[in-house]
């Protein structure tokens, strides 16, 4: 049996854990920069969190089969995404973009975009996906 201390405890550790917690957001997409960045109507950019997708532009990418790869994969995010309603949770900022977590029809983006092939997994700390070794 627990403690009447203990419990209390623990209910309140569950209590700030989530008020700590990003609330839940939502927005519709109207712009999709590439296959890793959007715009929502309130015009705020979001960078999906997690992941890279292969640039677009030549000053950005590291060779000619990257952007390639980036135009293919903004075409894809594009049909994938483009005046879709999705629900966010901010993770932090990136390059004056908000980088958040995001679902589509309860469906996590990041997720879908890597098993489609438009991005990689890319966790935090760790070097870049290498898009002209494909």
């Amino acid at each position: 049996m627990m403690s009447g201390v203990r419990a209390a405890f623990i209910v309140m550790s569950l209590t700030a854990s989530a008020a700590l917690a990003e609330p839940v957001e939502s927005g519709r997409i109207v712009w999709v920069t590439d296959g890793d960045t959007f715009r929502l109507e309130s015009g705020e950019r979001i960078r999906i969190a997690g992941i890279d997708a292969a640039e677009t532009q030549p000053g950005n990418a590291k060779c000619r089969a990257e952007i390639v790869l980036g135009k293919a994969a903004t075409q894809r995010a594009i049909a994938l995404l483009k005046n879709r309603v999705v629900t966010f949770e901010r993770a932090g900022r990136s390059y004056d973009r908000t980088v958040a977590r995001v679902r589509l029809s309860g469906r996590d983006v990041a997720a879908m975009l890597v098993e489609t092939g438009i991005a990689q997994w890319w966790p935090r700390g760790s070097p870049k996906p290498d898009w002209c070794r494909r």
